[in-house]
């Protein structure tokens, strides 16, 4: 028999929990992307203006790197209270807060209007974004893996994942429609406005559909069984991950290093690259992403199903080891100035990106213990978004801006796709851990069997 713990759902009832999940990471990350977008296409002009076109788009991913300043902090307190008080309410509270911040960028005036009071104005909702954005994504993908069982919880989990492309193809096509149907003039004077206002109209259904879910039974059970003994709460669950399970918050940052970089590589600074450097059309760029985009939406949860079968190591080592190649080729395609060549370069890229990205969320929440695992998913996830994530536009677009050549940000790519290489090759296989045992527990030998979604081994 199953235990309360790690019991799955009707399919009625997962599935529920994962479209909550999805719909409110894709809000979310939509939101989050919308400012890279802009930052890449207008904010340049309208809240950083100078003389360069170049710096003005480096000044204004800087505020873009911002939001990633604030993530750890956001990840630490959401971690601390999703661990105290549930998953449920502070993924609500993550919602509102991002989306209330992106519909006040929508409202904003520009430098023109008001002077520099504009860019200190866009950087004060960066970072309320990024706050917000920190204790997103490790409440969407526990409360996912927490109530699913252990056979299909790399499935399951990835699909929150997908929000992270469900989100750039929802801010990349609102911002390519109103590219088509707008003037260069008109898009720069209002028609920028108009996908950050369309945020609170979002926020609004996602609210209706997280509202609606259940807390995690796996939070339940570690609570209830704590109430039962007696045990006192103790120290911070932020303190008793950094002295307890710091290795396995190195190994989610290795794990995600050349995600990170290579995602936001492979969208945010192609969007500078093909207009800045290639001088081609910004909807060349746009485009591009939209599709390569809607094929790794769908993509992702492939890998998520894969790592349930042969583990979340190899499938990660295909796509870290992959992306260590495929720097080098995507910006020999990206050169042709293509539009066909260009998105198939984008679309393989973001493939091999999925690969990484798809066992993820299953990976992670299965390195730390119940107690613990709000605070160290979201603590090793943020961390690598500071030291990968933030920095890899600015890195990309100076060494661009040093060197007028592609290499140096291939080798950058490159070198970052290694280290998570080496980081999850060298990491302990996590397929088919029961989450309600503790982290010291060994994991199920490979190729292990189960009678049911929760984990009960065969005889």
């Amino acid at each position: 028999m199953s235990s309360p713990a790690t019991a799955a759902p009707s399919p009625t009832g997962i599935r529920r929990i994962v479209a909550a999940s999805l719909i409110g990471t894709t809000i979310e990350w939509y939101d989050f992307f919308l400012y890279g977008t802009a930052a890449a296409l207008v904010f340049n002009k309208l809240f950083f203006p100078t003389s360069d076109p170049l710096t003005g788009t480096l000044i204004a991913f800087v505020t873009y790197a911002i939001g990633f300043l604030a993530r750890p902090l956001g990840g630490v307190v959401f971690g601390h209270f999703g661990d105290r008080l549930g998953r449920k309410k502070l993924l609500v509270l993550s919602l509102l807060m991002m989306g209330g911040a992106t519909f006040a960028m929508g409202l904003l005036p520009t430098h023109a209007s008001i002077g520099v009071g504009a860019p200190i104005l866009l950087t004060v909702l960066r970072l309320v974004q990024g706050f917000a954005l920190g204790g997103e994504w490790g409440g969407a993908v526990l409360i996912v893996s927490e109530h699913g069982g252990d056979r299909h919880r790399g499935f399951w989990a990835s699909w929150p994942q997908s929000g992270a492309p469900g989100g750039n193809l929802l801010a990349t096509g609102v911002l390519a429609l109103l590219a088509a149907v707008q003037s260069d003039a008109t898009f720069l004077a209002w028609g920028w406005r108009v996908p950050f206002l369309l945020s609170g109209v979002l926020v609004v259904v996602g609210l209706w559909i997280r509202l609606s879910v259940s807390e995690s039974p796996v939070f339940l059970a570690a609570q209830a069984a704590r109430g039962a003994s007696g045990e006192a709460r103790g120290e911070l669950p932020v303190v008793q991950v950094f002295r307890r399970s710091w290795r396995q918050v190195l190994t989610a940052v290795g794990a995600r290093f050349g995600e990170n970089i290579s995602y936001y590589v492979l969208t945010s600074f192609l969007l500078v690259y093909v207009t800045a450097h290639l001088g081609l059309p910004k909807s060349t760029a746009l485009n591009a992403v939209l599709i390569g985009s809607a094929v790794h939406f769908v993509t992702i949860p492939a890998w998520g199903a894969l790592s349930d079968r042969i583990g979340r190591r190899p499938v990660t080592l295909i796509g870290s080891a992959g992306m260590a190649v495929w720097a080098f080729a995507f910006f020999a395609l990206v050169d042709s100035e293509s539009f066909v060549v260009i998105t198939a370069a984008v679309t393989a890229g973001l493939l091999l990106h999925g690969a990484m990205y798809g066992p993820q969320a299953a990976f992670i929440s299965e390195l730390f213990d119940t107690e613990v695992r709000y605070s160290g998913a979201s603590m090793g996830s943020q961390l690598a978004s500071i030291v990968a994530g933030a920095l890899a536009p600015i890195v990309a677009v100076e060494l661009l801006k040093d060197h007028g050549s592609s290499l140096p940000v291939s080798l950058y790519l490159c070198a970052a796709a290694v280290v998570t290489t080496l980081t999850v090759a060298f990491a302990r296989e996590t397929r088919g851990r029961d989450l309600a045992r503790t982290a010291t527990a060994p994991a199920p030998a490979p190729g292990y069997d189960r009678k049911d979604a929760a984990g009960t081994l065969s005889a």
